[in-house]
């Protein structure tokens, strides 16, 4: 607890320096020079692409050059970092998924060109981050709040909408790298570590043809830390890994016709993971007549094969109107090989094959916009059709184990006005009705605003309406036998968001550099919530009902301080959450809160072509209640459990060669070696109080080289 006190002191050190910083460099702007630059260019939520700072929504971009410096092969190696948003990763999984303002990956959005991915059970939501390639990607946007009139369902808390490069500025050009990564202290050239490997090709045919392929391959070789591996055959427990194996293949490929009113393109991309599961408890197999034995053990191989085929169309109709319709196929399968392995002579038995997670999505979204020639108005008219059909043997139970497909349709029509009152106020009402062929229909809400103000203040707000529909496990989960009755319920409704964002951006110049501040405040409220409760005493029975409800409340400052070569952010949050349980007697619905600091800085040093990068980000102490006994008349009681804070630091250095042909980037991840931290229980004679239980954050402080060689002509 001492390092994360001494960060804490750093960072506020460093916030108080911000703002009074900020106060400094306004008075300078009104006697400067002020220097515009080129504002960044976004899409999501927006008519058409525009500056950011004409869009109604508060935007945050990350670049490809923030991607760069952080050698980040997958979302999980970027995101990290971003304040109100925290990686939650599974050694044994492999899986790594967002909670965003304190709602699991459930109720976030992920989009690849403004069309939702795919994920194990759902589209969209719930998606494993390790599993989305970076090597195609131009900018990420991420819009905070219930995102609902635009994206439809579970974009309760808001939505990342990936951009893919779709042109380039030579006939053509070739990247191909190698990145090597230790995995805490291990490593070795094929056995241990993490080996990284792609090339991307891409040719501009003509003047409106451009095509474009990609290969990558990701082996992640586990993690033992004092585990032994596959070939450890004693029945000591230590078997197998602390993170599972796992090894991924992506190929893409994309076709993109473009005239002066009009654009094409199509994207292909397939996905292969497999994870290796090596069992801990080994049988013997002792034969007592020969007096050998032949250890085994029950293992495991998890395979995904995603395939996507997205199409879109966009472009200006003679009337003046713009038109945009996309279109897409995607399936996702994970296949479950089990099987008796004999460890020393490496052969198997009783070996079996299935599927048993599968989701078939066909997604249309389509809109039109500028239909009215005016330079105060504008409105926006659109559509969205999907069609779902999958199973989850593993969410149904383990009881059931038969493949029970089930279907969903979902159709949308969605409209919104943009009214400019002068050129520095407009906003925008929206609304969305949607049928679902499960759910009641729903009318979803939204009006955001924004407003110009003078000396470089911008002001917007936004509220809206969206919601979550169950999951697979809370609508057909089924586990019964003479000690449990666990189901879930088809009759459950979706949970209902709503979220009001206000923000104020502060931007500033003087000579050559900026400074922007920004203020937002942030509310998030989440009713009809699902959760798994009692519904019979005797004989005890559980069901998931629509029962819990949500509350956040919060204050984020951040800061960007740009000149030359540097570029600086420093940036706090606070928040309360409530969480709230009907259905309990004792259930505890007080806030609690907790606080995070993130800071950021790049510089580039032209005389060495070298740019040097750090991050850095603390997660203060967390509580929640929890479960911790049940008082006389057999209703749970609840304690305070309390998760420690503690930093993460990342840091890098990248440098090109032969103008800019080669570039090297030397980096570390989680420099502070952080493992996991303990969660405790507040109440002395709880069952939590006399083993601390801990939380897997990560396996340890890492180092990589990533060697990149760009051929453009």
């Amino acid at each position: 607890m001492s390092l994360n006190k001494n960060f804490f002191c750093i960072y506020f050190l460093l916030f108080s320096v911000s703002l009074s910083f900020s106060q400094t460099t306004s008075e300078i702007a009104k006697d400067s020079t002020k220097v515009e630059t080129l504002e960044e260019v976004v899409i999501t939520g927006q008519y058409n692409p525009q500056s950011i700072k004409k869009s109604v929504h508060n935007v945050i971009v990350i670049n490809r050059k923030q991607i760069e410096q952080q050698a980040a092969n997958n979302l999980a190696d970027l995101l990290n970092f971003n304040l109100n948003l925290n990686i939650i990763p599974n050694s044994q999984s492999g899986k790594s998924t967002i909670s965003f303002f304190g709602l699991d990956a459930q109720y976030f959005n992920i989009l690849i060109d403004n069309i939702p991915l795919v994920s194990d059970n759902g589209l969209g939501n719930n998606i494993d981050l390790t599993q989305v390639n970076l090597d195609d990607v131009e900018r990420i946007e991420i819009v905070e709040g219930a995102m609902g009139v635009e994206f439809g369902a579970n974009a309760v808390s808001g939505v990342i909408n990936i951009i893919t490069k779709k042109s380039i500025h030579n006939d053509w050009e070739i990247q191909a790298y190698l990145q090597e990564e230790t995995v805490s202290d291990e490593y070795a050239w094929f056995d241990e570590g993490r080996h990284i490997q792609s090339i991307n090709v891409s040719h501009n045919i003509s003047d409106k043809w451009f095509a474009k392929i990609g290969f990558n391959r990701n082996d992640f070789a586990g993690f033992f830390n004092n585990r032994q591996g596959e070939s450890y055959y004693q029945n000591d427990g230590l078997r197998g890994y602390e993170w599972l194996p796992k090894h991924q293949i992506v190929t893409n490929a994309l076709l993109n016709y473009t005239t002066k009113n009009f654009r094409l393109f199509y994207k292909f991309e397939y996905f292969n993971e497999e994870i290796n599961y090596y069992d801990a408890a080994v049988r013997a197999n002792i034969d007592i007549d020969n007096q050998t034995s032949n250890p085994s053990a029950t293992d495991r191989v998890f395979r995904t094969n995603r395939w996507v085929n997205n199409l879109n169309i966009d472009g200006h109709l003679n009337s003046g109107a713009n038109y945009n319709v996309s279109i897409s196929y995607q399936q996702q399968k994970r296949k479950l090989n089990e099987f008796n392995y004999f460890i020393l002579t490496q052969n198997r038995s009783s070996e079996t094959d299935e599927v048993y997670q599968s989701s078939k999505v066909l997604f249309s979204k389509g809109t039109i916009d500028n239909l009215v020639k005016s330079d105060l108005y504008n409105f926006q008219l659109g559509y969205e059709a999907r069609y779902i059909e999958g199973f989850d043997t593993q969410a149904s139970g383990d009881i059931t184990q038969v493949d029970k497909t089930n279907t969903q349709n979902n159709m949308a029509l969605f409209g919104s006005a943009e009214v400019k009152l002068s050129e520095n106020f407009s906003f925008r009402p929206g609304v969305r009705y949607e049928h679902n062929s499960l759910f009641n229909s729903k009318f979803l809400g939204s009006l955001s605003a924004r407003y110009l103000l003078k000396n470089g203040f911008e002001l917007r707000g936004n509220i809206g309406s969206s919601y979550r529909v169950p999951n697979f496990e809370e609508l057909y989960y089924y586990f019964v036998d003479s000690n449990h009755d666990v189901r879930g319920n088809e009759n459950l409704d979706p949970e209902n968001g709503f979220s009001a964002f206000v923000n104020l951006k502060k931007r500033s110049w003087f000579k050559n550099s900026s400074l922007i501040n920004n203020l937002k405040f942030s509310y998030i409220d989440l009713s009809n919530k699902i959760d798994l409760a009692i519904v019979n005493s005797t004989p005890l029975q559980y069901q998931y009902i629509n029962i819990d409800s949500f509350k956040l409340i919060g204050i984020t400052l951040d800061n960007t301080f740009k000149t030359g070569g540097l570029s600086f952010n420093l940036g706090a949050t606070f928040q309360g959450i409530s969480r709230i349980n009907e259905d309990e007697v004792n259930g505890e619905d007080r806030f609690l809160y907790n606080f995070q600091i993130n800071t950021s800085a790049s510089y580039f040093y032209q005389k060495w072509n070298t740019s040097f990068t750090m991050l850095l980000k603390y997660n203060g102490q967390q509580e929640n209640y929890i479960a911790d006994g049940t008082d006389t008349n057999g209703n749970s009681l609840f304690t305070k459990a309390t998760t420690e804070a503690y930093s993460w630091l990342d840091a890098s250095i990248k440098k090109s060669f032969f103008k800019n042909k080669v570039d090297v980037t030397l980096g570390s991840r989680n420099i502070l070696d952080i493992t996991n931290v303990n969660v405790s229980s507040t109440n002395t004679g709880g069952t939590h109080s006399a083993n601390n239980s801990a939380l897997l954050l990560g396996y340890g402080r890492s180092y990589y080289l990533k060697l990149l060689y760009n051929l453009n002509f």
